[in-house]
C-alpha cells in the first residue's frame, strides 16, 4: 500500500464507507474508511462526533455543585466522575487528606463502580463477539443471544453487576448519579443492613469473578494468533500506581513506561499533571489527542486502562489478583502485551481484584462510623485524578474568592486513549479489509478493535469549535426555515436553503 492511513491522498476519487454508529458502546460515534478502486484501504479514523461541554457550564456554578453535575456526563461511569471532582475540591477546601472513615467509604464506592462497569462491558458488550466470532449471525451477537447459548455465563455476568451496583447504592446513596461524596469527604456512612448484605455475597462474587478470568484467558489460549495480534499497537503506557508500585485505582502516583516497559517517569504528583501531558485537537473530532510532552505529539500518544495498569505496576495488593496478573505477564514473556484484546484478560483481572478489596473494606468498622468531613486552610484550585473503568481521569478545577468555579478542565479516560484507539482500527482495517470486498463481518472487526478499549464517547466530547458544525432550523410543518453552517476554521455563513428546496 503506498497512500498513508492517516491522509488519503486524491480523497475525492476514493469510496466513503462509514461505520455509524458504532455500535455496544457508551455514546455516540462513527468509523469512516476511505477506499479506492481495488478496495485498498486509504484512510481509517474513529469521530466523535457528540459534543456535550461540560468544561464551559461547569463555570460559574458554585463548587459544592460539581461532584453531583459531572456525573451527568455518563449513566455507565457516574461514580468515577463523582469521586474525581471530589478529590480536585477536597483540596479547594483544605482537605487534602480526608478522614479514614471517608476514604474507605469513596474506596468502597469506587470499586463498586470499577468492578460493576467491567462485568458490564465483558458480558453484556464484548462477549457476543468473543463467543460466537466477529462473523458470526449478527442477529444472534447480542446479549440475548449469549443468554440462549451460553445461560451460565450471561447469568453470572448480570448478577456480577448487579453486586456492583449495591455496592454503590450502599455508598452513594443510588446506583445512579448518587450524592455521597462531598468536597472534603462523605455524607453518610454504610448502614450495617447494607453491610451485612453485601457481606453474604462476596464470596459467591469473588468465585465467579475467578470464574470471568478463566473465561478471558481461556479465550486468549484457544486463538493466540488472534488475541495476540489483533489491533496491536505498540504505545507507551500510563496510569497510577501506589508509591511502592503496587497496582492503585483510587489514589496515587502517575508513571508511565515506554512501548518496551521502560520507566519514562515515575512518583509524578497528580497536581503536576501539564507538566507531564499536553492535548491536541484536530479537525475531524470533537476528541482532543493527549501526548505525553517529553515524547512530543508524533510519538507520545500513549495507552490507559486496564491493559496498562496491569503491565505498568510492580505487582497487585490482592493475593488471587496477583496470582492472576503472574499469568498474564508469563504470557507476554517478559515482554508488554500491545493487542487490543488483550484488554479483556486484563479487565477480569482488574474484576477480581476490586471484589477482593470490596471484602476487605467491607469487614472495616470505619465504614459503619467515624469522622467522614475535614476542612483546611481554603484554596483557589485542585486537581483530583482517579482511575476509572476505562482508565486515567484527570479534573482540574479554579474557584473564586466567591465559590464559583472559574476553570474546569478535565481529561477522561477514552481521550488518553484517543490515538490508541485510532491506531487500533487502522491496524485492523490494514489487515483484514485491505483488498477485500467489505461485509458486516469484515466491519464489525473495525467495531471489535474499538470495543475492546470500552470506550465511553460520552464522556470524551469536548473540543468545541474545531469540527463542522451544521444547524437546520424547521417549522412546525417540518419545512425548512434555515441552514447555517461553521467551518472547522471558525467561519459562520447561511446556506441557501431556496436553492436547496429546487434541488
Amino acid at each position: 500500500m503506498t497512500a498513508s492511513l492517516e491522509t488519503a491522498a486524491q480523497p475525492q476519487n476514493l469510496r466513503r464507507v462509514a461505520i455509524d454508529p458504532v455500535s455496544r458502546v457508551e455514546g455516540h460515534g462513527k468509523v469512516t474508511i476511505l477506499l479506492d478502486a481495488q478496495h485498498r484501504v486509504q484512510q481509517v479514523r474513529l469521530h466523535i462526533v457528540e459534543f456535550r461541554g461540560f468544561e464551559k457550564f461547569i463555570e460559574g456554578r458554585p463548587y459544592w455543585e460539581v461532584p453531583v453535575m459531572v456525573q451527568r456526563l455518563c449513566g455507565i461511569c457516574p461514580v468515577s466522575h463523582h469521586l474525581a471532582a471530589s478529590k480536585a475540591l477536597d483540596r479547594v477546601v483544605g482537605a487534602a487528606a480526608v478522614t479514614p472513615s471517608a476514604t474507605k467509604i469513596r474506596r468502597l464506592m469506587h470499586y463498586g463502580q470499577v468492578m460493576q462497569s467491567h462485568a458490564l462491558h465483558f458480558f453484556h458488550l464484548s462477549s457476543p463477539d468473543l463467543l460466537f466470532g466477529f462473523d458470526s449471525e449478527v442477529n444472534r451477537r447480542h446479549i440475548v443471544g449469549v443468554a440462549e447459548a451460553h445461560p451460565d455465563i450471561a447469568r453470572k455476568g448480570v448478577l456480577l453487576r448487579k453486586y456492583g451496583q449495591e455496592v454503590i447504592r450502599a455508598t452513594a446513596g443510588k446506583r445512579v448519579h448518587g450524592t455521597g461524596s462531598v468536597p472534603g469527604g462523605m455524607n453518610k456512612h454504610v448502614s450495617r443492613a447494607d453491610r451485612e448484605l453485601l457481606l453474604s455475597e462476596v464470596q459467591q462474587m469473588i468465585a465467579w469473578s475467578q470464574d470471568a478470568v478463566d473465561i478471558a484467558r481461556t479465550l486468549h489460549a484457544q486463538n493466540p494468533a488472534l488475541y495476540d495480534h489483533f489491533g496491536a499497537k505498540r504505545a507507551p503506557m500510563l496510569s497510577l500506581v501506589r508509591p511502592d508500585g503496587a497496582l492503585e485505582l483510587y489514589d496515587g502516583v502517575i508513571r508511565a513506561r515506554d512501548a518496551d516497559g521502560a520507566l519514562l517517569f515515575d512518583g509524578a504528583s497528580d497536581q503536576g499533571y501539564l507538566d507531564l501531558i499536553e492535548e491536541e485537537v484536530k479537525p475531524w473530532s470533537y476528541m482532543k489527542f493527549p501526548f505525553l510532552k517529553s515524547l512530543g505529539p508524533q510519538h507520545g500518544w500513549y495507552r490507559v486502562g486496564p491493559l496498562a495498569r496491569v503491565q505498568n505496576c510492580d505487582f497487585i495488593p490482592s493475593p488471587l489478583a496477583e496470582s492472576r496478573r503472574r499469568e498474564f505477564v508469563a504470557w507476554g514473556q517478559g515482554r508488554p502485551m500491545h493487542g487490543a484484546l488483550a484488554y479483556h484478560w486484563a479487565r477480569m483481572i482488574e474484576l477480581l481484584h476490586g471484589m477482593e478489596v470490596i471484602a476487605d473494606l467491607l469487614d472495616d468498622p470505619d465504614i459503619l462510623s467515624g469522622e467522614l468531613m475535614a476542612q483546611g486552610p481554603r484554596r483557589h484550585a485542585g486537581v483530583g485524578v482517579i482511575e476509572a473503568p476505562r482508565g486515567t481521569l484527570i479534573h482540574h478545577y479554579e474557584v473564586g474568592d466567591d465559590d464559583l468555579v472559574t476553570m474546569c478542565n478535565l481529561i477522561v479516560s477514552t481521550t488518553h486513549n484517543n490515538q490508541a484507539m485510532n491506531e487500533a482500527v487502522r491496524s485492523v482495517a490494514r489487515e483484514y479489509l485491505d483488498g477485500q470486498e467489505l461485509t458486516e463481518g469484515l466491519l464489525n472487526h473495525i467495531e471489535v478493535a474499538i470495543r475492546a478499549y470500552d470506550p465511553c464517547l460520552s464522556c470524551a466530547t469536548h473540543a468545541l469549535g474545531r469540527m463542522p458544525l451544521e444547524l437546520t432550523l424547521l417549522g412546525a410543518d417540518g419545512t425548512v426555515l434555515d441552514r447555517a453552517q461553521k467551518s472547522s476554521e471558525g467561519g459562520f455563513c447561511h446556506l441557501d436553503i431556496a436553492r436547496e428546496s429546487d434541488a
